[in-house]
């Protein structure tokens, strides 16, 4: 006999319930991941439990998930680390990453022809994410490392990235804390923001001084996707803080026609 049509409202309302559970406990599990940083990399069984608010089996279902994928590692008398995985994932990122295959020989070339720190950069949630980097420089090293992540105000690798998000995007970000743009030299009001925003893309780069790192020069341009959505970035950090405008502008152009090597580099590899 087949379900009425109210039968099948309320199966499909338990399925559609069903799924919801089911990406909530994966976001929380997946959740677990986010609580190691650079300021906690270990975390024991109750600190967890106080952090998350987890019943005590829900949170040991998911730390044996995790550890026996390999994502975490356990350790008696000290709790919970990144597990081995992380490393094989990194490593497999560093040799097959499509982004970084295409930019690390420009970036070498880059390198070779200016002493520099070149970084190769990702936008990443609501931040900006260091993916590689090449150096032909002991005079400066750059504190942006692989896997460091900052906000997207600070430094040109980040700002010429925030030049070119959407309005709808970008008044977001003003809207939650506008007093960090004023900081970071970029407006007073969301007016002034977008004008100064509006500079950086039309002249296609941008520079900062000592803006992340004290007594450095930063260059920086764009990275797109095949729909022209800004991606990334990639830039050189020079020693000093005495470059010409001319010596600034020239490497600007240069990082621009370098940036379209990447993007042909990838489109060629498709």
């Amino acid at each position: 006999m087949a379900p009425d049509d109210g039968s099948l409202t309320v199966l499909r309302q338990i399925a559609a319930a069903e799924q919801g559970h089911l990406v909530q406990s994966h976001e929380k599990l997946l959740g677990i991941l986010d609580l190691f940083d650079e300021e906690n990399p270990e975390w024991d069984f109750d600190a967890m439990l106080v952090r998350l608010g987890f019943s005590r089996s829900t949170l040991y279902r998911y730390l044996k998930v995790l550890t026996d994928a390999g994502l975490l590692s356990s350790f008696p008398g000290r709790g919970y680390s990144l597990g081995p995985r992380i490393i094989q994932m990194d490593y497999q990122i560093i040799v097959s990453d499509p982004l970084i295959r295409a930019a690390r020989p420009i970036m070498q070339d880059l390198t070779q022809e200016y002493p520099s720190v070149s970084l190769l950069c990702r936008r990443y949630r609501q931040g900006v994410l260091c993916v590689h980097q090449e150096s032909s420089t002991d005079q400066v090293r750059s504190n942006f490392e692989r896997g460091r992540s900052r906000p997207l105000l600070r430094g040109a690798a980040s700002q010429v990235i925030l030049a070119h998000l959407s309005p709808y995007q970008l008044s977001r970000l003003y809207d939650e804390n506008p007093v960090a743009f004023a900081k970071a030299g970029l407006g007073e009001t969301l007016p002034a923001v977008r004008s100064v925003l509006k500079d950086i893309r039309q002249r296609g780069w941008h520079h900062t001084v000592a803006a992340v790192t004290p007594g450095v020069t930063g260059v920086a341009t764009a990275l797109f996707d095949a729909q022209e959505e800004v991606t990334g970035s990639l830039s050189l950090t020079f020693p000093g803080t005495d470059l010409s405008e001319e010596e600034i502008a020239g490497i600007g152009k240069r990082l621009s026609d370098a940036s379209r090597s990447v993007a042909e580099r990838l489109h060629k590899a498709l």
